[in-house]
């Protein structure tokens, strides 16, 4: 059996109750949610309702109904950056958001949207007051935050941000990738406006899950048109939430074990999850700190960053290392630039990227030994 440790991609394995719930959501509820009135159609409906209610208890929200479920985090970001700007409109963001932030505001700046980076230092941590001034330099409609980096695990200082912000009148937007199910989070006492998380990693939900929170008072223009159960007899979109927001067919099974994955984290709670990170990345940052011809990227302390460490071999390609993990130790993590290019110019490891390693709860400390060991050898024969 493989040693993963990945879990900034996609969380794995999943909790057995997720597995459970995703095949009996499968298999006796099997029909379309909202699109009908029959014994099947409801049991669907209720596994969306439920998976939003879920939602909304976990993150503090207070009216489910503002959750758009989504395919992924991707799309819950693409859904509020374009749903919400405007040419002419100015945005304040960083230079270390994934791509699922950059290239949207990419081709929003080719609209003629304004785009202000706010840079990071060597360990990928921007500073609360250099975002919070570049906000006030000039009318901003819209600031634009990733709380953990995918790259360096940097855990960026959200609670000043998001209270400056709030107080301030600066919508502000959080890609929680990374965040969601490690750290806890109320969309609320945070000041967050708009709020993206996928199901699939730290929520510990299928493939195929995610969703965008809209705080009461704002409103998208939707990204997709078409079918919503309701409203069949106009061809505009309805305007009441979470319909605005979702057309077509949701994925009904995934959002089952979106609901099961959150009950889960529930039971074991937040403490205990972030506790076992800690202690991972403790063990990883001194076992490979311990290696000559390393060199870690990011904090370089557990308590300041998530389930994520960057690092290079001296002499090796970051793609050969991950290579050689998977086919000698059966070792899985993932090499180059994660989706966050800027992120690593940022931290001085473009274009070659690193190798980057996310153990989660599933991971054992034995595990993290084997990774360490592992490292050893293939850094003792460069």
């Amino acid at each position: 059996m493989a040693i993963y440790l990945d879990n900034a991609a996609t969380s794995f394995p999943k909790p057995e109750a997720v597995y459970r719930r995703i095949d009996e959501a499968f298999r006796q509820s099997g029909g379309n949610p909202g699109r009908g009135g029959h014994q099947l159609s409801l049991d669907a409906s209720r596994i969306v309702f439920t998976a939003r209610e879920a939602v909304a208890n976990f993150f503090g929200i207070s009216d489910s109904s503002r959750i758009a479920f989504t395919s992924n985090a991707t799309e819950a970001i693409n859904l509020a950056l374009f749903g919400f700007l405007h040419p002419g409109d100015r945005v304040v963001t960083t230079n270390m958001e994934h791509n699922a932030v950059a290239r949207p505001l990419r081709a929003l700046q080719e609209r003629g949207v304004e785009v202000v980076k706010v840079a990071a230092d060597r360990y990928g941590f921007v500073p609360a007051e250099d975002f919070c001034q570049a906000c006030a330099a000039a009318p901003t409609a819209l600031a634009v935050l990733g709380h953990i980096s995918n790259v360096t695990g940097t855990i960026q200082d959200l609670e000043t941000i998001g209270s400056w912000c709030r107080s301030h009148g600066v919508p502000l937007l959080v890609d929680a990738a990374q965040s969601a199910g490690l750290l806890p989070i109320n969309v609320e006492t945070l000041g967050i406006d708009l709020f993206a998380a996928p199901g699939h990693k730290g929520l510990f939900g299928p493939v195929g899950s995610g969703f965008l929170y809209v705080r009461p008072g704002l409103e998208l223009v939707p990204l997709l048109y078409g079918g919503t159960g309701a409203n069949s007899d106009s061809d505009l979109m309805p305007e009441v939430m979470p319909e605005r927001l979702e057309s077509g067919t949701p994925n009904t099974p995934g959002l089952a074990g979106l609901t099961a994955g959150i009950a889960w984290l529930e039971e074991v709670g937040l403490t205990a999850i972030r506790e076992h990170e800690i202690k991972c990345m403790s063990r990883l940052l001194a076992g490979l700190a311990a290696l000559p011809g390393l060199e870690l990227y990011g904090p370089g302390d557990a308590t300041q960053c998530g389930g994520v460490l960057s690092f290079n071999i001296k002499g090796l390609d970051p793609s050969t290392v991950a290579f050689r993990l998977d086919h000698e130790f059966s070792i899985c993590v993932r090499a180059g630039l994660h989706c966050a290019p800027e992120a690593h110019r940022a931290i001085g490891t473009y274009p070659v990227g690193t190798v980057r390693v996310s153990p989660g709860m599933m991971t054992s400390l034995e595990e993290i030994e084997e990774f360490i060991t592992a490292i050893a050898t293939i850094a003792g024969k460069v």
